[in-house]
């Protein structure tokens, strides 16, 4: 059994969970809105039936580099994606095009995506699912109830007027069923709620606190800077455009640092494409 499986998935997994979580106006929001009455629109739009039905299907092209250097910050790993990416019926499906710049055979390029596709679901807990999942669907009453958040002040992001939201865990001992719980757990950080359609359009993330595996015997996550920017395209959708980490700490007894970054463009509604 590999001992580091679970530390490595903690990584994707925070880049995913982070990376799946959280027309321009000239006029001032609503300033008699409270910071829990933001956050329960924003939910109720995510989960909102109706907005799931009228989203159309699109397609895009996203990149993902991570890198991992050593304690001096030198190079030891580079490992550069470019996948296809399909939104049906509000579920993603990913296909792999290049490894590191390269076109890989058939096989390898199917051996690579069943890869994927299965820490993916190993993170949440789930069983493969060729129909795809629900990464731009970043806000869950279940997720948003585990964080007490504060408004700040109201921003412009894109020109467009945003709610701005700290928000920090409600308690120090929040539930553990899964394992993105104990990285949820601890995560504080600032989100900018869209003023009109309650659509997150930037959040930035940290750990408050150090999480250990298996006591530390594996490893420990130090530090997670995480920043994720979402796009409003013409017709209203909203996509993940690009994010960036920097998580940081301990693998057995070697330090580790490991960056990632991620940039979807050339989004394309795949009805016109059809025509």
């Amino acid at each position: 059994m590999n001992c580091l499986l679970p530390y490595n998935r903690m990584l994707v997994l925070a880049g995913l969970l982070l990376g799946n979580l959280f027309s321009g106006t000239g006029a001032r929001a609503d300033t008699s809105l409270s910071a829990d009455e933001v956050v329960r629109r924003a939910v109720q739009r995510a989960e909102s039936p109706e907005t799931r039905s009228a989203r159309p299907d699109y397609g895009y092209r996203k990149h993902t580099i991570t890198e991992e250097l050593d304690k001096k910050g030198r190079l030891k790993e580079h490992k550069e994606k470019l996948y296809d990416v399909l939104v049906e019926s509000g579920l993603s499906s990913l296909k792999l095009v290049q490894l590191n710049g390269q076109n890989l055979p058939p096989a390898e390029l199917k051996k690579q995506e069943e890869h994927d596709a299965a820490e993916r679901a190993k993170i949440a807990d789930t069983k493969p699912d060729k129909k795809g999942d629900g990464r731009e669907n970043v806000l869950t009453a279940d997720l948003v109830g585990r964080f007490k958040f504060t408004l700040l002040e109201q921003k412009l992001i894109n020109d467009r007027l945003t709610y701005v939201l700290s928000f920090e865990p409600k308690s120090a001992d929040l539930p553990i069923v899964k394992l993105t719980d104990r990285f949820v757990n601890h995560m504080a950080g600032t989100v900018w709620i869209d003023a009109q359609e309650f659509e997150i359009a930037k959040a930035d993330i940290h750990l408050q606190n150090e999480i250990s595996l298996w006591g530390g015997i594996v490893g420990t996550l130090r530090r997670c800077d995480f920043t994720l920017l979402r796009t409003r395209l013409p017709d209203g959708v909203w996509f993940n455009s690009f994010s960036h980490g920097i998580f940081e700490g301990r693998k057995l007894f070697e330090p580790m640092l490991i960056k990632t970054m991620s940039e979807s463009s050339g989004f394309h509604r795949l009805a016109l494409a059809k025509d």
